[in-house]
């Protein structure tokens, strides 16, 4: 029984993903990139977005976000973002690092986004020569409040940030996710909404360590290679990350999985809405509920082998559900919770 909500890295990999694995390993291929599979990962990323554009294969978000944005930034520009961006509270300063020391400028908005009306505040704040310079819009879908920005919403954002002469970056670790909530097309959500580059996560999907950096705006990507190759994320081996692009692409596969762990976020929400000692953070969009629940009951519930994250003041906790969660993962959960409350209840009383 997996007892586990604290993230969906640490989930397995897709059955799918493993059989290409399986496949990419039957024989030798070019290394750095020039095999077939790396042929076909690029073309299905082109085909499921329908457009021609520049992809790269990275190990992890990280990588993969910070060598965008410094791509996309010198040294004196900056990255206006939310101030509670992944890129801001989870990167470890790689982002600042990798550019040499673009400042990143946190905007406000509510529910985890940026608002246009933060956006101009920090374009507008300072055009003298001591400011960093604005240069890019970073947006994280799904964020990390687990929130997603709508297609008017980001089409707003994209327009704005260019007309103020900025690039837009996604970070799109749990893109599939928003995708699968929102049930629009990948093209809505990216290019012609005016996103420049995308960085999207195969890792918290059920692959091993995939993620992919898809420039749409073709020129931004030139020499990006070089980036690639000198920051270590240039993989000899690269058909081992490329294979699982293909057989989640395939047959609709990543919406199916994304789609699952929103669902079983959905039924987790459904259930806990039920206990008057939850209170919600937030409404669920994609694969995490963030609650509040009575700090006796969280020590005891990981006393019982549950696993998640402590967010946003005492009490707070983020749970993940995962491509392999469970309809039994989540009600075990309740019927814990459940049980623990009753009896301290009944303790209480005495």
């Amino acid at each position: 029984m997996k007892k586990n909500f604290a993230s969906d890295n640490n989930s397995g990999i897709t059955p799918e993903c493993l059989e290409a694995i399986a496949e990419a390993n039957s024989d030798h291929s070019p290394a750095y990139g020039n095999d077939e599979w790396t042929r076909r990962a690029c073309a299905a990323i082109r085909d499921t977005f329908e457009i021609s554009c520049e992809v790269f294969f990275t190990f992890n978000g990280t990588a993969s976000n910070s060598m965008a944005l410094a791509h996309l930034c010198r040294s004196y520009q900056s990255v206006v973002c939310h101030s509670a961006a992944h890129i801001e509270t989870d990167e470890c300063g790689a982002p600042e690092f990798f550019s040499s020391g673009s400042k990143l400028l946190l905007a406000g908005g509510n529910h985890g986004k940026v608002s246009p009306a933060e956006l101009q505040r920090l374009v507008h704040l300072r055009q003298d020569i001591h400011y960093p310079r604005p240069h890019v819009l970073s947006l994280t879908q799904a964020t990390e409040l687990g929130t997603v920005y709508g297609v008017s919403e980001l089409q707003e954002l994209g327009a704005l940030a260019h007309g103020l002469g900025l690039k837009v970056h996604m970070d799109g670790a749990r893109f599939f996710n928003a995708l699968a909530a929102l049930g629009c097309a990948p093209k809505d959500i990216t290019w012609k909404a005016g996103v420049d580059v995308l960085c999207l996560g195969g890792t918290k999907n059920g692959m091993l360590a995939c993620e992919a950096v898809v420039f749409f705006n073709k020129e931004a990507a030139a020499e990006f290679d070089y980036r690639c190759k000198q920051a270590g994320q240039l993989a000899s081996k690269m058909r081992f990350l490329a294979a699982p692009w293909i057989a989640m692409l395939r047959d609709g596969n990543w919406l199916r999985y994304a789609g699952n762990a929103n669902r079983m976020a959905a039924l987790l929400a459904t259930h806990l809405r039920t206990i008057p000692e939850v209170v919600f953070q937030s409404e669920p969009q994609v694969n995490s509920v963030f609650v509040t629940l009575p700090p006796t009951a969280i020590s005891q519930l990981r006393s019982l082998g549950w696993s998640f994250y402590q967010f946003i003041g005492s009490g707070g906790a983020r749970l993940m559900c995962s491509w392999d969660t469970t309809e039994d993962d989540v009600l075990d959960f309740v019927k814990d919770l459940k049980n623990i409350l009753a009896a301290n209840a009944s303790e209480g009383g005495k």
